[in-house]
């Protein structure tokens, strides 16, 4: 691992889908921390980039560099306007990923997490990393070759147990055939459908020679990282670890003891506390995330042995997020005057993961008199299921009702559920704008506002971040 990635206190969250995008992490990279681009639904970020005209010619000029130019120009030619979409024309269909996805989709997937990572590694010498969810499996064997084409740093790879990335890694370095396991529901039971990838065969040559990235599995329990440490194949292949507590944004794990209140949200006890004077016993690299985004505790973490902290919230409302700039000064206006509540939502999310909501935001999926269509239009939380034939087939508990149950889902597993996926693309601007967004936010919004803003009107940077952590 670059000694310069285990000395930098600041490690970014990689949030949301393109909260934490190329400039985001490019700045923070830049002022010695650890840049981390989300690599959710990076296809769709891609596309409907290009779709808009590609403002500022980035993705372009990343594409150019792109080592198999006839890919790149594939992708291009599918979906680049110039000039971007008229009023009134229709956007140019993205196709959801299946276990047999079209050479254009693997194309574009390769060629989205090869721009995120390409153009944050643009003029900058800061370590730059990706982060995945271990639950959306399915693109992973073409995400990571994209990543790995551009020289990325490291990977933070959590929700779930994503035991099968360094694994993956050796396979991109030795030029052999990419793996991941996927789970297949079936009655009474789980088995696994692999995906496979063969980049040299895909591509008509060989991968140019490639570094090795780090290996971050994010986790939440001094066991997880006991389980991964011990298992024969990772051994020598975790460089280090991220640790979330459940008062971080996004996903959270789920409560060991599985416990929940009257309104069926997760209630955490002591035995989710992580012990990480025994993390650090193992000798190698971590950082804590939730919460930890304060002079204060950042001092108390590094006090326990850790490198520094993951922080997201802080980023996600400044300047150089992703988020939609009117949104994200919106609700750091609420918060700052204390107007709004984070939600640990056991149903929000279709993954089955406890969600982080921002709750008080009229006209977001969270605002109780919105009525959203239900519908599953971009696919990325689908989980795979074994029909009666014996065929694969998709579903997802935020698609309708029944359409769900028809697939053999429990209709119970519906209540609740909303789709994050359109919802968070909205959020940064880059949904349906009919579409109301959805905002995820670690506990300490309301308190980081405060600490970071000058009054409800202001606007900060990443600078500002940096400054009051050094404080």
């Amino acid at each position: 691992m670059n000694n310069t990635l285990s000395r930098r206190q600041i490690l970014l969250g990689g949030m949301g889908v393109s909260i934490s995008h190329w400039l985001l992490a490019k700045a923070v990279s830049q002022r010695d921390g650890a840049g981390t681009c989300t690599g959710v639904a990076s296809e769709q970020v891609l596309a409907i980039a290009l779709q808009r005209g590609d403002p500022g010619g980035h993705y372009r000029r990343a594409l150019a560099t792109f080592p198999f130019q006839q890919f790149s120009d594939m992708v291009l030619k599918a979906f680049f306007i110039e000039g971007g979409q008229r009023p009134g024309q229709r956007p140019r269909n993205i196709p959801m990923f299946d276990i047999a996805p079209s050479k254009l989709l693997i194309a574009l997937r390769v060629c989205a997490d090869y721009s995120m990572v390409w153009l944050a590694k643009e003029k900058n010498d800061g370590p730059i990393g990706m982060n995945y969810l271990d639950k959306i499996g399915i693109p992973h064997v073409y995400a990571l070759v994209g990543a790995m084409l551009a020289g990325v740093d490291y990977l933070t790879v959590g929700a779930g147990i994503p035991d099968s990335f360094p694994i993956m890694i050796d396979a991109v370095l030795s030029g052999q055939l990419v793996k991941y396991p996927v789970p297949v529901s079936e009655i009474g039971r789980s088995t696994f459908h692999e995906m496979c990838f063969d980049p040299s065969g895909f591509f008509g040559e060989n991968l140019p020679e490639m570094k090795r990235p780090a290996f971050f599995p994010v986790i939440a329990s001094n066991l997880l990282a006991q389980v991964l440490l011990r298992m024969k194949k990772l051994q020598g292949k975790i460089d280090g670890f991220v640790i979330e507590g459940p008062t971080a944004g996004g996903h959270n794990a789920p409560p060991r003891d599985h416990e929940v209140d009257a309104s069926g949200d997760p209630v955490y006890n002591e035995r989710d506390v992580v012990n990480f004077r025994k993390i650090a016993d193992y000798g190698l690299p971590f950082w804590i995330g939730g919460g930890i985004a304060s002079p204060e505790k950042l001092r108390w973490a590094i006090s326990e042995g850790a490198v520094g902290g993951q922080i997201g919230t802080a980023f996600a409302f400044c300047q150089e997020s992703g988020m939609d700039p009117e949104l994200r000064r919106r609700v750091a206006r609420l918060a700052y005057e204390g107007k709004l509540k984070i939600r640990t939502s056991s149903l929000a999310s279709p993954t089955g993961f406890p969600f982080k909501t921002v709750e008080g935001l009229d006209g977001t999926l969270t605002d109780p008199h919105i009525q959203v269509e239900r519908a599953c239009t971009r696919g990325a939380l689908r989980t795979l299921f074994r029909k009666i034939d014996g065929s694969i087939g998709y579903r997802c508990p935020a698609e309708p009702v029944d359409i769900y149950v028809s697939k053999g889902g429990l209709h119970e597993d519906t209540a609740g559920r909303q789709c994050i996926c359109n919802g968070l693309l909205a959020t940064a601007g880059l949904g349906n704008s009919d579409f109301p967004k959805i905002v995820t936010s670690g506990d300490d919004l309301p308190r980081l506002m405060r600490a970071l803003m000058n009054g409800p009107d202001d606007d900060y940077t990443v600078d500002k971040v940096f400054e009051y952590l050094a404080a």
